[in-house]
């Protein structure tokens, strides 16, 4: 009988203890004070295209760059209506995708899906996309809508260009690259 409630006690243990570890995995990003969110709020992206300093091989890399590619990055708030990504990036391998706070990809496409070297992309919040489907908000033909759960969320296209002579015209092209939120959508590209 001793036994068995020994045997009890230590099998509770050992599950309290396995929860509690995971309870203390889990919570452990969103207590972190340096997150990738965090990292990018000095860089004034909202409802703009920042480009994003060059990664130089040996040198600190906080966000986990590729040295490689271009990266673009916009902030937007969805609160403040559907945001709006436009522009024609070049013809190489280009890639897009949504962040939430947590650091979540919500959502990411890249031009090899048949979108080809124009980015019209519409994010929408559920509220707008009910909006959108009773014909209240107007949207330019072929606008590639997302919904995202979240309101708030980082835009990151990332460009690689085939040699690294042409960077500098890749990082022009893409600091061209319209973004933000608006009221309502453009009703022509």
């Amino acid at each position: 009988m001793r036994m068995i409630r020994f045997l009890l006690w230590l099998l509770g243990g050992v599950v309290l203890g396995g929860i509690i570890h995971i309870v203390v995995i889990l919570t452990l990003p969103a207590l972190a004070e340096q997150s990738v969110w965090s990292r990018v709020a000095d860089l004034d992206a909202d409802n703009r295209m920042v480009i994003l300093p060059r990664v130089v091989a040996g040198e600190p890399n906080p966000l986990g760059l590729d040295p490689a590619l271009a990266y673009g990055l916009c902030r937007v708030d969805l609160g403040n209506g559907p945001a709006y990504v436009s522009g024609v990036l070049p013809e190489a391998f280009w890639s897009v995708a949504l962040f939430n706070p947590s650091g979540i990809v919500t959502y990411s496409t890249t031009n090899r899906d048949g979108i080809g070297k124009t980015l019209e992309l519409g994010i929408f919040n559920a509220a707008q996309t009910r909006l959108l489907a009773q014909q209240q908000l107007d949207i330019a033909e072929g606008l590639l809508v997302v919904e995202s759960t979240s309101d708030q969320l980082l835009i990151l296209v990332r460009l690689a260009p085939p040699h690294q002579a042409m960077r500098h015209r890749f990082e022009q092209e893409l600091s061209e690259v319209e973004c933000g939120t608006r009221g309502s959508a453009p009703t022509s590209p």
